[in-house]
């Protein structure tokens, strides 16, 4: 029997499968007054990674959950991936992960339930190495594979970051390089060059930890990780959180490979130009390759974080430590608003 390739069992793959910017905005729009509730630091009106809850003594609870269809055809592959993107926001918060329960959609009369253990087994892997259960869940019988985890976390309200508060002047720092998209779009096109061979994979199973770290440094001001609107949509959603303009320096923006090749035989993944279409008018004109690697979905990507230049070294610092030492160099840097437009601009 041949085997079975997860990613044609769906129509969208990892984050890619995000509803639009736009489209999310349209759907969270509510006629009805938002209802205050005081413990309730986080919510969605700030589209921040996770939702955080003051529960007393200086402690907050995280709670956040993400889950969607194959972007690897591996099984187990696909469980570590989707559970490191979910595990994902709850460092992106500056916390840590305390517990984990399933999602899962599965075509039980197309794909074997074996297959299905596989998923989990890839699940029960990741949440093991950050010493969480991975303590029950829910499955449903549907057409396309779904899997992801909801997620509790903890975090001292001291070291809390969110996507909303950088401040004028802060460097930014990305964890990850980008291109995942490009990749697995390459890969299903069957593009993929031999060398690059799994290499999306083993960079969307790599956990976040460092957000942890990072929520210690007061000199942090923001952090947020980078999924399905690429690069330019979480930025941008720091500077219309943060009134905030943008610079970011092109060349400094650390790449999964080198993808013009990928680029010039169209692997450009359909969620790149839906991206586009929703927030490229707060972005000042870009080539089409800059266009297609900025706005590139990404899936379990890294962290984006800005920090007050006085602290920079710290930072890296800290990034060199934790294995990150590729990373330790400045992307952009954040400017003072204009109008409220929250323009990036891309040298």
């Amino acid at each position: 029997m041949d085997p079975i390739r997860l990613t044609q069992f769906s129509h969208g793959a990892g984050c890619g499968c995000k509803i639009s910017p736009k489209v999310l905005d349209k759907i969270l729009h509510s006629a009805i007054p938002a209802k205050k509730y005081k413990n309730l630091i986080v919510g969605n009106e700030s589209k921040d990674d996770a939702a955080v809850y003051d529960i007393g003594g200086g402690r907050g609870l995280i709670s956040t959950t993400d889950f969607f269809m194959p972007i690897v055809d591996d099984p187990k592959q696909f469980g570590k991936i989707a559970s490191a993107n979910a595990i994902s926001d709850v460092f992106a918060m500056g916390g840590t992960p305390l517990m984990a329960i399933a999602i899962l959609g599965w075509p039980v009369n197309k794909i074997p339930e074996e297959i299905a253990g596989m998923v989990l087994e890839g699940a029960r892997d990741i949440c093991n190495s950050v010493n969480i259960p991975l303590a029950g869940g829910h499955s449903i019988d549907s057409p396309e594979p779904i899997f992801g985890l909801a997620v509790n976390g903890m975090v001292d309200l001291k070291n809390l970051k969110r996507n909303d508060t950088a401040k004028a002047g802060d460097l930014l720092y990305l964890t990850k390089p980008i291109g995942i998209g490009i990749l697995t779009t390459a890969e299903k096109k069957g593009i993929l060059k031999k060398e690059h061979e799994g290499l999306a994979a083993k960079i969307m199973m790599q956990l976040n930890t460092i957000g942890a770290e990072l929520g210690k440094l007061e000199e942090v001001h923001a952090m947020t990780d980078v999924t399905g609107f690429g690069l330019m949509g979480h930025l941008r959603e720091m500077c219309e959180g943060s009134h905030l303009n943008a610079t970011i320096n092109f060349d400094k923006v650390k790449l999964i490979a080198n993808l013009d090749d990928y680029l010039q035989q169209n692997a450009v993944p359909g969620g790149t130009n839906r991206n586009w279409d929703s927030y490229g008018d707060k972005i000042k004109p870009l080539s089409d390759k800059q266009r297609n690697i900025l706005c590139d979905p990404q899936t379990s990507g890294g962290l984006l974080f800005a920090v007050e230049p006085m602290a920079a070294k710290k930072a890296e610092k800290l990034l060199h430590e934790n294995g990150l030492g590729a990373f330790a160099e400045p992307i952009g840097v954040l400017n003072k608003g204009d109008s409220g437009n929250y323009l990036i601009s891309v040298q």
